[in-house]
């Protein structure tokens, strides 16, 4: 009997875990990146299963095209509930007697995350969140943090705990696999959050965040605040997918909420979610928000599930135009200027940036079919959810 499929695999997490050794060495203050004016570009997008191996490496090159300082993936690695389509879709598959098992992929998934979506950033930093798929059983919170310790404990990671216990006591220590972290780099704090407990951020996690911008607040060297997590805070334009769906996601949402939207009165502040499978701007700038009773203040908010998983519609009474879209694969530039003040644009990318990028493990058909279908008929935009605390 010849050897089963998974013995075949094993190369290829020795391959991965070279390829996160190699990441978490480059250096994320290029200073080739910054521009004669002083401004600067970082790229972020979130959920790259189903066909991600074969966006991804579109995204990278954008990335790099806008001398990007770094990407930020915001987590849903791969399906993981599912064998993805890419990955059952990869050449090396077409000689076998059957379809890769569940089993299968399951022992390989993240290896192959790392080959066909790390991979290709090359020397550009690659900074990771979690995602609710990262802890579909029989992956979990601990697989994760082992699989990309690498990338959990970048350099510029390591430093910023260094130079947190050195000048700001009063921030918890988070150990060095930690699934939320942050980094500083030319004026501005990326908060990089973990919300996949119960679509809420735990009590830990919260007095950390509470910390890191009570040290952002007094800290004259930061001009602005970019928060990064996996699914949206509550009370948004997509509540149907989002924090809404505990509530325990509702109440510690909106904690995260109300400190940046007091926050942002002294210093600039954006969120960036995944999660829902398209993109969409503006995303709290709701009734509920506005309203004077909640705060009566709009943080600046986008949401991009746009790198490569199976395309959602948008919520129901948004209408499709530049600020948002769906059936679409991309991601989120932000431009930062010399006073750390961010603007961002979605950079669309068609089946033409997809099939410039393509992989030897991959056929044009594979490219045409992540491109076209994905799926080929957007469902109906689900009902939307009550954000309330007290169902």
């Amino acid at each position: 009997m010849k050897n089963p499929p998974i013995l075949r695999h094993l190369p290829l997490r020795c391959l991965a875990v070279a390829l996160i050794a190699c990441a978490a060495n480059a250096h994320a203050q290029d200073a080739g990146k910054v521009a004669a004016d002083g401004s600067w570009t970082f790229a972020v997008s979130g959920d790259s299963r189903n066909c991600g191996n074969v966006v991804m490496p579109a995204i990278a090159a954008g990335a790099k095209a806008d001398g990007a300082s770094f990407y930020w993936h915001l987590g849903d690695l791969r399906a993981i509930y599912k064998v993805d389509e890419d990955y059952a879709a990869e050449r090396r598959f077409k000689n076998f007697p059957y379809p890769p098992s569940i089993s299968d992929y399951l022992h390989t998934a993240w290896a192959d995350f790392t080959q066909h979506e790390v991979a290709p950033f090359g020397d550009t930093p690659f900074f990771i969140g979690i995602g609710n798929h990262e802890v579909i059983p029989p992956k979990s919170r601990t697989q994760f943090r082992i699989e990309f310790a690498g990338l959990l404990d970048r350099p510029e990671l390591r430093a910023q705990r260094t130079r947190d216990a050195e000048h700001h006591a009063g921030i918890p220590a988070t150990p060095a696999d930690a699934t939320y972290n942050h980094w500083n780099l030319r004026g501005v704090d990326f908060i990089n959050l973990d919300n996949t407990e119960d679509h809420s951020i735990d009590d830990e996690q919260l007095a950390w965040f509470d910390a890191l911008l009570d040290a952002d607040l007094k800290d004259a060297s930061i001009h602005s605040i970019v928060v990064g997590l996996h699914e949206p805070l509550p009370h948004s334009l997509s509540d149907d997918h989002s924090m809404c769906q505990s509530v325990p996601g509702i109440r510690s949402g909106e904690h995260i909420y109300r400190r940046l939207a007091a926050t942002q009165r002294h210093k600039s502040v954006y969120v960036i979610a995944s999660h829902e499978h398209y993109y969409l701007a503006n995303v709290y700038n709701t009734a509920y928000w506005r309203n004077r009773k909640h705060g009566g203040a709009v943080v600046p908010g986008w949401v991009v599930g746009t790198a490569g998983a199976q395309r959602y519609p948008l919520p129901q009474g948004v209408i499709p135009g530049p600020d948002a879209r769906q059936h679409v694969y991309g991601y989120l530039l932000g431009s930062v200027d010399k006073h750390g003040k961010v603007t961002f644009a979605f950079r669309e990318l068609d089946e033409a940036a997809l099939q410039r990028t393509r992989g030897p493990d991959y056929s044009e058909e594979t490219v045409g079919f992540c491109a076209a279908q994905n799926p080929s008929v957007l469902p109906p935009p689900p009902k939307p959810v009550r954000c309330d605390v007290s169902r």
